[in-house]
């Protein structure tokens, strides 16, 4: 599932192509109408048609599209992508949003998770999701007040979209490495030191990570395409049976969270 960083590389990239420009139409190529969420294909239309396109952010791993009466939003899921004037199989397009001059965006999915919403304000999901770890509410004073008392293992809590809106396997599992956190230790008994190398960790990984466009690992692509190069920068995930980079180690997969988890035992100790 694209998090953060590829969230933000979508963004980036649709913002000097999509700005300004004015909905004539959306339609379901592949007739799959539940990526609506809890909307017919009629309704979207009505809500969105002849709307300008005036901002794009992003919030968490959704994608706000604000216009200039209401917003879309749009989670990607697992296998979701936004392609701007780029033909697809026509098969996994659940999407396309039409504009003049016949430029086109469409949203490509094979698996189907992914969904679009439309809201009057983002109230509802600003409610739904935790604090941003890019913005300037997340300190290190945020972080260990939060913390100090909570009895939940470490990776099991950054991967609540409640507590902190953003972060995925991926970019947990470098955090973790990077202050050398193992992850199935109790958050409570993380020590101050240790919850300042993960704020600057989490901080300076993302801003990293979208630097070099996101990680494709498989299903992860941007304009036309494009592939993100974050991949090449990895210090722990997926290289389970190849040597840890800090201290030589061999580096393992366990699971924790019901996911494939990359850890050093001799660098992360658990507590």
């Amino acid at each position: 599932m694209p998090e953060l960083p590829e969230v933000q590389t979508v963004v980036n990239n649709l913002k000097n192509k999509l700005i300004g420009k004015t909905i004539l139409s959306i339609e379901s190529p592949n007739g799959y109408h539940k990526v609506f969420h809890k909307l017919s294909l009629k309704e979207i239309n009505n809500y969105t048609i002849n709307k300008n396109i005036l901002k794009i952010n992003r919030i968490g791993k959704y994608i706000t599209i604000e216009l200039n009466k209401g917003f879309i939003c749009i989670h990607l899921r697992m296998t979701g992508k936004l392609l701007y004037n780029t033909e697809n199989d026509k098969k996994h397009i659940s999407a396309k949003f039409s504009f003049k001059k016949s430029n086109y965006l469409i949203f490509d999915d094979v698996r189907k998770f992914g969904r679009i919403y439309y809201t009057e304000n983002l109230k509802w999901l600003h409610n739904k999701i935790g604090i941003d770890p890019l913005s300037k509410e997340f300190t290190l004073e945020w972080l260990h007040k939060r913390m100090s008392k909570r009895k939940r293992m470490i990776k099991s809590l950054l991967f609540d979209q409640s507590f902190i809106a953003g972060l995925g396997n991926i970019y947990i599992d470098e955090s973790l490495w990077k202050s050398k956190i193992h992850p199935n230790t109790i958050v409570s008994k993380l020590s101050i030191s240790d919850l300042k190398k993960l704020h600057n960790a989490i901080i300076n990984i993302l801003k990293k990570a979208i630097k070099f466009q996101g990680t494709t690992i498989i299903n992860f692509y941007f304009d036309e395409n494009s592939k993100g190069n974050y991949g090449e920068q990895l210090y722990v995930y997926g290289r389970n049976n190849f040597n840890c980079l800090r201290c030589n180690q061999i580096i393992t997969k366990i699971i924790v969270c019901q996911r494939g988890t990359h850890i050093c035992d001799n660098c992360q100790k658990i507590k």
